[in-house]
């Protein structure tokens, strides 16, 4: 049974930081593409950051262009877990964050390419 677990979610200024941690159980998260998406209230789920398996050789990361700069996806292989830091957030930041598996080894940028997520963090950016 695959499960992920989100954590790290919270109230913060504009301007501060966070770092959001996705462990992930019954699949080894690097061998897989893994991705963070977000759901603001009365918007639609949209794709924040994805990273591809680790042996993919192409391309590794992808970030939408209102995180590009600010926010980073990474692995850490021992834990199982991924991670989304975020910097400098603004208050448009505000949604609840979810990270996502995809069974496939290649960056995908499309949400129902994802077959397993987590229950979803909630990230509030005060102004």
């Amino acid at each position: 049974q695959v499960q992920l677990v989100e954590s790290g979610g919270g109230l913060v200024q504009a301007g501060g930081s966070l770092r959001l941690s996705c462990a992930t159980s019954g699949r080894t998260s690097g061998n897989y593409a893994m991705g963070w998406f977000r759901q603001a209230p009365g918007k639609e789920r949209e794709l924040v950051a994805t990273t591809a398996a680790l042996s993919w050789s192409g391309p590794t990361t992808y970030y939408a262009d209102s995180v590009k700069g600010r926010f980073t996806i990474s692995r850490d292989n021992a834990k199982n877990t991924v991670y989304l830091q975020m910097t400098s957030l603004k208050p448009e930041d505000t949604a609840v964050y979810y990270c996502a598996l995809a069974s496939k080894v290649i960056v995908s940028t499309v949400l129902n390419e994802y077959d397993y997520w987590g229950q979803g963090t909630q990230v509030t950016v005060s102004s």
